[in-house]
């Protein structure tokens, strides 16, 4: 193998996520001890890498993979990668892993609690950072992982977590007592993953809120009881105990929200921005505060109560279902546009940041 590479990676300024640039550097293949060498092979960008960069500084987001440039990041992303060289007992070259990489040709690592699962990355930088995403799974290990489905794994399984284990936060409270959610951005996937997974419900009514243009969209979904327009809120009677579930991050529709359903709004859960790049507020003009879902917090749950094993299988037979829900359709729900290269991937970020790509869409970028 060659002593040195050239690396290449995509890097966002920070406070302008439409604008990035292409940095290349020297470096070796030589691994030091205590360090793997990945080759990154494929990424998927979704509007939850918008959600991650928006949200770089508070969530510290931006701490994963640091740029080494003032004002600079590279935007997570969930992808494929392959060991080239390795130093660490228990990882050989040529394994592929599934986890959390930024939009690079390379990434060294420093594994730590090397298992037949995978391994988590101890490089100090990330010590103190949210452990979810520092996870790295062994394709050999996964028996849900399928090589000729790679695309949508990476598309829908980040999302799908994210579903699954909110669904499951709404169940473990009882909904709340409410008889109705409502769900903003009902277009996005993580959004009507969640209302697939709450289907065995009949007590419920899931209500989809969306644009007008994606209206005919959503209704083919086939998981919400009731569509409506962004304009049409009003028609929604108040007449019973109702949870606003937040996929959009817009303030102004929170607020119609909330007036809206007055003192029949039991819980708002804030769970997503698909429509904001602003940092997250947890605020509203009446009724309950909205509430911050993040999943890492329930799967902790989970695990203490369940093992890693119950909840992995949990996520990963729904996740197969889901995927079989999306593309059993004479006309697939997801449409993969695989792409490669830098400039594909610069294109796709500044069309997602603009809301300039159908839901329909899921894009894969090649590195």
């Amino acid at each position: 193998m060659q002593d040195f590479t050239t690396v290449t990676r995509l890097i966002t300024r920070k406070n302008a996520l439409d604008q990035s640039r292409i940095a290349q550097e020297r470096r070796s293949l030589v691994p030091a001890a205590g360090e793997v060498i990945l080759k990154i092979d494929r990424c998927a960008l979704t509007t939850n890498n918008i959600t991650y960069a928006a949200y770089g500084n508070s969530m510290n987001y931006w701490g994963f993979f640091p740029a080494g440039e003032e004002g600079w990041g590279h935007i997570p992303a969930w992808g494929f990668a392959d060991v080239i060289a390795s130093t660490v007992t228990g990882i050989e070259v040529g394994e592929r892993f599934y986890g959390y990489f930024p939009l690079a040709s390379h990434l060294w690592m420093r594994p730590e609690r090397v298992t037949e699962r995978g391994f988590y990355d101890g490089a100090a930088h990330r010590l103190g950072l949210t452990s979810a995403y520092n996870q790295y799974t062994r394709c050999g290990w996964d028996t849900y992982y399928r090589p000729e489905t790679e695309n949508l794994q990476i598309l829908l399984k980040p999302l799908f977590l994210t579903s699954s284990m909110l669904a499951d936060f709404l169940q473990d409270n009882r909904f709340f007592e409410a008889t109705r959610l409502v769900f903003s951005s009902a277009s996005s996937k993580t959004a009507y993953g969640t209302a697939v997974c709450l289907e065995n419900y009949p007590q419920l009514e899931r209500v989809a809120l969306t644009s007008a243009g994606n209206k005919a969209f959503v209704e083919n979904l086939g998981c919400y009881e009731r569509v409506v327009s962004y304009a049409e809120l009003a028609t929604l009677a108040g007449d019973r105990p109702t949870l606003y579930v937040d996929f959009s991050g817009d303030l102004d529709l929170r607020d119609r929200v909330h007036r809206h359903f007055a003192g029949q709004l039991v819980y708002s859960c804030f769970a997503g921005s698909a429509q904001s790049t602003d940092e997250a507020r947890l605020t509203a003009i009446e009724g309950p505060q909205p509430v911050f879902f993040f999943a890492p917090i329930q799967i902790r749950k989970r695990n203490a109560e369940w093992g890693p094993e119950g909840v992995s299988q949990h996520i990963g037979e729904g996740l197969l279902r889901f995927v079989r829900q999306v593309t059993a359709r004479e006309k697939p729900l997801l449409e993969v546009i695989e792409s490669r290269g830098y400039e594909a991937a610069q294109s796709v970020i500044s069309r997602l940041f603009h809301g300039q790509v159908p839901p329909v869409e899921g894009h894969v970028i090649r590195l």
